[in-house]
């Protein structure tokens, strides 16, 4: 499976998110060790929010370690709140089309996991994207797919509950086919001033999902830690596997079925339920 990080905060270099740190998204690229996959070389993406109206992005297919133009934007892109991901195929083509994370309008999205059986619900998916929407679909991936129906379910007005009405549309759809289990994701989406996070399956057993805690605090538990000292306040990660794997009390695991909201001040937590929209 795929690995993604998310950061929101004062305005940082990508390149100190993306390769500094001893267990970056880049080395999990290569050598993760909680995935389901040790290595996630089928392409990668960064989203960033920075003087336009609309996130940036830039995807590649190629192992986002083997990417020099990569660590080239990076040492160069200063952001407040990033997305990046690296694939790890689950049987979609290897294309720039199908490198999270994906964009419509000033909206990001990402995706861990898999929606089991899409080939045979796939049209049935599809058929629901609100017809403005379907036109900007542009690769083959279920988390795609996903991203467009929460657009269609309401993603933009209440993010909560658009995904959860995305989800238990797909649950729905899925049953009907006789699959007992259609949904697995950690999911993370923006709007460029806070971020949601969503960690879900239909059996119960979802993959790997951390947030970071209060960096006040772990200045307190680490003061040897120098890059600690130049994190501010408001600074929040998300990440599919820890980053400083050996840090004590850095990382607290998203409760398993639950949604987050991220933001500058105080994140909120709820408990996460797919919505039949039928």
């Amino acid at each position: 499976m795929c690995r993604w990080m998310a950061y929101s905060g004062e305005p940082i270099l990508a390149e100190d998110l993306l390769f500094r740190p001893a267990h970056s998204l880049i080395v999990q690229s290569l050598h993760s060790h909680l995935g389901a996959t040790t290595t996630n070389g089928d392409g990668f993406g960064v989203g960033w929010y920075g003087e336009g109206s609309e996130p940036a992005v830039y995807k590649s297919v190629e192992p986002a370690w083997n990417d020099r133009n990569l660590r080239e934007i990076t040492g160069q892109m200063r952001t407040p709140l990033l997305f990046a991901h690296v694939r790890a195929s689950t049987g979609t083509p290897v294309q720039r089309s199908n490198c999270h994370p994906f964009r419509h309008g000033h909206w990001l999205w990402m995706h861990n996991g898999l929606l089991h059986g899409f080939q045979e619900i796939k049209r049935d998916l599809l058929m629901a994207v609100d017809p403005p929407l379907f036109p900007d679909i542009e690769g083959s991936t279920d988390s795609e797919a996903l991203f467009f129906l929460a657009l269609t379910f309401g993603l933009e007005n209440d993010p909560f509950s658009g995904v959860a009405r995305a989800v238990g549309f797909v649950e729905d759809v899925g049953r009907t086919y006789g699959i007992d289990h259609p949904v697995q994701m950690t999911v993370a989406t923006s709007d460029g001033e806070s971020f949601w996070i969503f960690r879900y399956s239909s059996e119960g057993r979802t993959r790997s999902l951390f947030y970071s805690s209060e960096i006040s605090k772990l200045r307190a538990l680490h003061p040897e830690v120098r890059v600690l000292r130049h994190l501010g306040e408001q600074t929040r990660f998300v990440v599919s596997e820890p980053l400083l794997r050996d840090l004590a009390g850095a990382w607290n695991e998203v409760p398993e079925s639950s949604a987050r909201l991220v933001r500058a001040g105080a994140d909120e937590i709820r408990p996460f339920q797919p919505i039949s929209p039928t």
